[in-house]
């Protein structure tokens, strides 16, 4: 067995990128601190052709050194808009018959591995800071709380490890 070159993984371009049919998802990133997680998120989302990356609160936007190193140029390839309150935008996604998801450990929360997402459905993931999680009044105003079983000793997983665990999941289950 031979690791691939880059030269031979058949990756599109970044203006293919634009043009080609998009994964109905929106990612919403709430008050998130840490920007190589952000540049995480932003190198996933291009990874599953995620449609849009909204940035909210204290999450810093590109262009930024830090948030470079670690999406390695997605941010040029993913679209993304700041959005300074949380809220605001999720009742603006609302009212575009968008159904929002707070990645978030909850009462009654459905667990990842049972949540199906139903076909011609648009959905954004509401992923929260990483010591706060998504904001109450943002759980609030979701449609539906998502959970990632987990069995371990440790409380929650890292924004960026839980995005792409969350995208992965629902990209291939609207596949």
């Amino acid at each position: 067995m031979r690791k691939l070159k880059n030269n031979e993984l058949g990756r599109i371009s970044v203006d293919e990128f634009k043009s080609t049919p998009k994964t109905p998802l929106i990612v919403v990133l709430d008050n998130i601190r840490s920007l190589n997680n952000i540049g995480s998120v932003f190198r996933t989302s291009d990874a599953f052709l995620i449609e849009k990356i909204y940035l909210c609160g204290i999450s810093a936007t590109p262009p930024n050194k830090d948030i470079h190193k670690t999406a390695l140029g997605a941010t040029e390839s993913v679209a993304w808009e700041y959005v300074e309150d949380t809220l605001t935008l999720i009742q603006k996604l609302k009212d575009s018959k968008i159904k929002v998801l707070a990645i978030e450990q909850a009462e009654n929360a459905t667990k990842l591995d049972t949540f199906y997402p139903k076909k011609r459905e648009k959905y954004a993931i509401v992923m929260g800071n990483e010591v706060k999680g998504v904001q109450q009044e943002v759980v609030n105003a979701s449609d539906l709380c998502i959970e990632i079983p987990q069995l371990g000793t440790k409380h929650s997983l890292n924004i960026s490890v839980t995005t792409g665990i969350v995208l992965w999941d629902l990209f291939q289950k609207m596949q």
